[in-house]
């Protein structure tokens, strides 16, 4: 039997994550390094916004000497709450710096930084994305799909042979960089990547559900996640749905963890062996035997992409691919406000926690104080279950948890089941307080997503939320409907970390998932 490795504590912490010391005003604390020496407004116009996430807004935005259009993502600092915020940042720089210029991989151009902001100045991609352009396209085939798939695997193989896994691939994170028909496809995202050495292995569970491979659950992983992820996003092209899907995000892990790939469902008669061989070997339960990037490239299926079938998979891939992408729209609306809701929740009550806690005031918490301080609040959590909880919240690794840790750990624990925040979206679609989302609100939430030829897969989407088919959509139906199997919950990326771990907790107590002691340092 070989030694088995153990998953990765380096000097950077598990998962690659170093501490930094967050105290006093964070406007006074420098994230990045190597920035312009001009403000922004100095050296840029900047004009509307283009988007908005948990940490700050992208806008468009004119390069005052070049004349050059942008995308200026500003990330609010009063948003970095803790060192593993900053160190998202500093990491996601410094991996877009990392990777060569590519054509299918953003690139970007500068950075600033000021009291209340760090700025990235990114490439412009205004082509749209990926699902809505093969919508919008009218004629989709297997050879498309091919098309985007080889594009994306490449990505994947660009990362890998510079020691990068992205962590977080899905079709959202690819973006055109223009109207054209050939428009070139590219990688937008990598806040969620980390750098990697051969042999390392990761135990923080990120992402996105409808994605994850088996490992990332099973807290043990490394680059081999990504070709999986892909072939998830190949899956979906190639017939409209995602291959493991449930009610819930615990079903979504269950379904993972089964590994069953249906292809019996429409279009998959029709589709040709090759695609399916290829979609298999990337969805291989078993990283060993899972497909390499490299691997995906060779297949025949995309070495032939260009001879792969041109027939048209039909106007049921079509239609199910509009639905995916406007539901997962209209919930990144509700995110939106969430994360409005979110950002107030500041630390009020952590300190006093902590205190609690701390019953020796030597400035740290140990295992079994965690133990006896949630206890004390009421904690039903079992031992396995706190020790996976100290694992994910220790970012060190030194079995102790400092206050800057303790707040991180509390910040992945505020409760969004508890429906406050999700009352509070409703009630931003709730234009005129009824207390139901009408079909006009409805419409009125997506305006800016669909077109006049639309208006079918609107209304399809109402019905499917409207379970009671009374017209209308109740608290209750639009609660259900951001907690079925979606990636709702990166309102706030803290609280998807600590969620994912808790999700790891259940799937544990469920029995659907074993780890050993390597799987869970």
């Amino acid at each position: 039997m070989g030694k088995k490795k153990r998953v990765k504590a380096s000097p950077a912490g598990p998962n690659g994550r170093k501490r930094d010391n967050v105290g006093g005003d964070v406007a006074k604390i420098p994230v990045l390094k190597g920035c312009l020496e001009q403000s922004v407004e100095e050296r840029f116009l900047l004009d509307r916004e283009l988007g908005r996430g948990e940490f700050g807004i992208t806008y468009l935005c004119t390069d005052r000497e070049s004349r050059e259009l942008l995308a200026c993502k500003s990330i609010s600092k009063r948003k970095l709450k803790t060192a593993i915020d900053i160190e998202d940042v500093r990491r996601e720089v410094a991996i877009m710096k990392h990777l060569p210029k590519n054509n299918n991989i953003v690139s970007l151009k500068a950075t600033c930084e000021d009291d209340n902001a760090v700025h990235l100045l990114m490439e412009l991609c205004e082509g749209g994305e990926l699902f809505d352009r093969i919508v919008a396209r009218g004629h989709y085939t297997e050879r498309a799909a091919a098309a985007v798939t080889r594009t994306i695997v490449e990505v994947v193989q660009l990362c890998h042979k510079h020691g990068v896994i992205h962590r977080d691939l899905k079709p959202e994170n690819f973006l055109f960089a223009n109207k054209k028909e050939n428009s070139p496809l590219k990688a937008i995202d990598f806040g969620l990547s980390v750098f990697f050495k051969p042999g390392d292995r990761f135990s923080e569970i990120v992402g996105s559900p409808y994605y994850m491979a088996p490992e990332v659950l099973k807290r043990n992983y490394g680059p081999e996640i990504d070709v999986w992820s892909a072939g998830v996003i190949l899956y979906i092209l190639l017939c409209g749905v995602p291959p493991f899907w449930a009610e819930s995000e615990q079903g979504v892990a269950q379904a993972i963890l089964r590994g069953f790939v249906d292809f019996k469902r429409e279009p998959w008669p029709k589709i040709s062996e090759t695609a399916k061989s290829l979609v298999r070997q990337m969805l291989e339960p078993d990283p060993k035997r899972r497909l390499t990037a490299q691997q995906v490239i060779e297949h025949p299926w995309l070495q032939n992409a260009k001879k792969a079938p041109n027939v048209p998979l039909g106007d049921v891939v079509k239609t199910r691919l509009k639905q995916f992408s406007m539901t997962n729209k209209f919930k990144k609306r509700a995110l939106r406000v969430i994360a409005d809701h979110l950002s107030v929740e500041e630390t009020k009550g952590i300190k006093d926690m902590f205190k609690m806690m701390d019953t020796d005031n030597s400035g740290s918490i140990s295992y079994d104080k965690l133990k006896a301080g949630l206890h004390k609040l009421g904690s039903q959590m079992d031992e396995s279950e706190v020790q996976i909880l100290m694992d994910a919240a220790d970012a060190d690794g030194n079995g102790m948890l400092d206050y800057r840790e303790f707040v991180a750990a509390s910040l992945h624990m505020q409760s969004i089941d508890n429906d406050d925040y999700l009352r509070k979206a409703f009630l931003f679609f709730d234009k005129d307080g009824s207390g139901y989302i009408e079909i006009e609100e409805f419409r009125e939430a997506l305006a800016d997503d669909f077109g006049p030829n639309d208006i079918d897969v609107v209304n399809s989407i109402f019905n499917e939320v409207d379970a009671d088919k009374d017209g209308r959509i109740s608290y209750e139906e639009f609660a259900s409907m951001m907690k079925t199997g979606t990636d709702w919950r990166k309102a706030s990326r803290h609280y998807s970390r600590g969620r994912f771990n808790n999700l790891s907790i259940k799937l544990v107590r469920d029995g659907s998932l074993q780890m050993d002691n390597n799987e869970r340092r």
